[in-house]
């Protein structure tokens, strides 16, 4: 729930330095020049009246000032124990109540009941407000897990704690270490008759049963909130809970009513369509959005739920909506705008409207990834690499998006099946997220592609040590192994897994044909290879089976693979070094 009321309460405030005042007075004595008085009392070097002054210097344990520069030095180092003695100490030599008041809160951090009790009763005679000697002494008795005690303290709080009581009350319930007996004091004290009007005291009651595990008093809360109030905030709080709760139904009827309730409120309009799109009802999701007045946020949805359901006549009309909308809203679309373009072809248009992405919008970053992708699409390869080195530049202390920079700029070498580049940018991926999955995988087929197998196999291996379950890994290694002609018992095994897993997955199946022809079972491999090639006409997959049938002396057959792989990819690496070995 956006700002939500519970959000900044923590078990005790921020510690922030305070001046102490007075309490110590500190001299400085320095040498004076006296000038002696003609006469016999100059004479005879009678004492000087400073000459009798004695300074009294207390020892550390009674030095107020000492106790408190040795406890927001432990709290520096958040050494909350030795911050807390300190504070203990200086609170029973000081006058200040604010000093009772911090070493009341350090003890109930550190749960020192009894240094907590001693700062409470002189936090009491410096003269605390009765809230908040209420609400700490509350917060002893749950430590304590005197429940008695704790209610008799929270029922003062809210007698006297003014508008903010229930805040407070939450407050404490919140950080009690019994969760159980917290839900309980909240259940029996927190009722639709004892809330005040207030909408956020009643979200943070219910809020704070969620947090609790008290679902069912939370939707209560939350129910009844809607009643009282009304509002946006109260329909969208309580439709989540009862979502969480399994209750679809109620909760899509709940958004209904508080669309018509709230025709123009945008928060209400996008939960509501959300919902509707998570049950599977595109069209009417849809059509709802459609309907009303729009907003940047509601373009957008309408636009994930086009592209969706591949509806790419609606995608076209919001591109033109968007064009045409006013300066408010095509402003803060320009992302959305590319994105359109994009998915219409219109890579220049769409790089024109990446470009009039600010600097600090959200989709800053996005937009400059994804005209670097265009422009290596339109040939402009160093450009696009110029741009993405740019972006690894600009987001050095930003690990996610410094990552997606340098896989991008590794994918792109990959295309130019420029590998060497490839395994760099992969590499210096990895020293930014060592371990990743998706980087493993991609350095792992850019060392196979390089001929530097061991490296790959090193990556392979690393990844399902990882991810034992991983269906591509255990293929790429799989078929690593297979065309290097290498430990094919592994490789078996590891392909064996994968077509298990997908049995339809041309992929795999090229990886199995591939071993089969390894391993000299050319009737196998051909069969395997004919269903990948059937099913995608992949110009690897051709190269394979022309390559087996060339071998089982069909070389008819062959040449047609090979003259078909040829027009999809004429410059094709493999069917070069393929026609080179088998037609020398």
């Amino acid at each position: 729930m956006t700002n939500s009321v519970l959000s900044g309460w923590a078990k005790f405030k921020q510690l922030r330095h305070f001046a102490v005042a007075g309490g110590l007075a500190l001299a400085a004595a320095g040498c004076a020049t006296v000038h002696p008085a003609k006469g016999e009392a100059a004479a005879r070097g009678e004492p000087q009246p400073l000459s009798h002054l004695v300074v009294a210097i207390p020892d550390a344990d009674h030095d107020v000032v000492a106790q408190l520069l040795a406890a927001e030095m432990a709290l520096t180092h958040s050494d909350l124990k030795t911050a807390a003695a300190g504070y203990g100490k200086a609170a029973q030599l000081s006058a200040d109540p604010k000093v009772a008041e911090r070493a009341t809160e350090l003890a109930l951090a550190v749960h020192d009941d009894a240094a907590a009790e001693r700062a409470l009763a002189r936090w009491q005679a410096l003269g605390a407000p009765v809230a908040d000697l209420a609400q700490s002494r509350a917060e002893l008795a749950l430590d304590r897990g005197d429940g008695p005690e704790a209610r008799r303290q929270l029922e003062q709080l809210i007698a006297v704690g003014g508008p903010d009581a229930w805040r407070r009350f939450g407050r404490v319930l919140v950080g009690a270490r019994d969760a159980a007996q917290a839900a309980r004091l909240l259940e029996a004290m927190a009722t639709p008759e004892r809330l005040p009007d207030d909408e956020q005291a009643w979200l943070a009651m219910s809020e704070l049963g969620e947090r609790l595990g008290r679902r069912g008093y939370a939707l209560r809360i939350g129910k009844a909130a809607v009643q009282r109030f009304h509002t946006p905030t109260t329909y969208a709080w309580t439709a989540q809970m009862m979502l969480r709760a399994g209750d679809r139904t109620g909760a899509r009827e709940l958004l209904h009513q508080a669309v018509v309730d709230h025709p123009g409120e945008t928060r209400l309009r996008l939960a509501y369509a959300t919902m509707l799109a998570q049950s599977g009802d595109y069209p009417a999701a849809s059509r709802f959005l459609a309907s009303g007045k729009q907003s940047a946020d509601i373009y957008s949805l309408r636009a994930a739920l086009a592209a969706k359901a591949n509806d790419r006549k609606t995608l076209a009309s919001l591109y033109r909506q968007l064009k045409d909308a006013g300066p408010e809203i095509r402003d803060a679309s320009t992302f959305l705008l590319g994105q359109l373009a994009e998915m219409q072809g219109m890579k220049q248009a769409a790089l024109d409207w990446y470009d009039q992405v600010g600097d600090d919008d959200p989709h800053a970053f996005d937009a400059d990834l994804r005209s670097a992708i265009i422009l290596h699409q339109q040939g402009k390869r160093a450009e696009a690499h110029e741009l993405l080195g740019q972006l690894e530049t600009a987001y050095l202390d930003q690990p996610g998006q410094l990552r997606r920079a340098y896989e991008a700029d590794a994918d792109l070498y990959m295309t130019e099946q420029r590998y060497p580049q490839a395994e760099a940018a992969f590499s210096r991926a990895l020293q930014v997220v060592p371990d990743d999955p998706g980087l493993l995988y991609g350095r792992g087929l850019a060392y196979a592609e390089s001929g530097r197998i061991d490296r790959a196999v090193a990556d392979l291996r690393r990844l399902l040590q990882l991810r034992p379950n991983d269906v591509d890994a255990s293929n790429a290694l799989g078929y690593t192994l297979a065309d290097a002609n290498r430990d094919l018992p592994e490789a078996e095994r590891l392909i064996a897994k994968a077509r298990k897993a997908k049995p339809d997955d041309p992929a795999i199946a090229d990886s199995w044909g591939w071993l089969q022809y390894r391993l000299g079972h050319l009737d196998q491999a051909i069969a395997a290879l004919r269903q990948a090639w059937k099913q995608r006409r992949d110009a690897d997959v051709g190269v394979h089976l022309g390559e087996v049938l060339w071998k089982s002396g069909q070389h008819d057959e062959a040449n047609r693979v090979f003259d078909q792989v040829r027009k999809l990819d004429p410059d094709n690496a493999s069917l070069r070094a393929t026609l080179k070995r088998l037609k020398p």
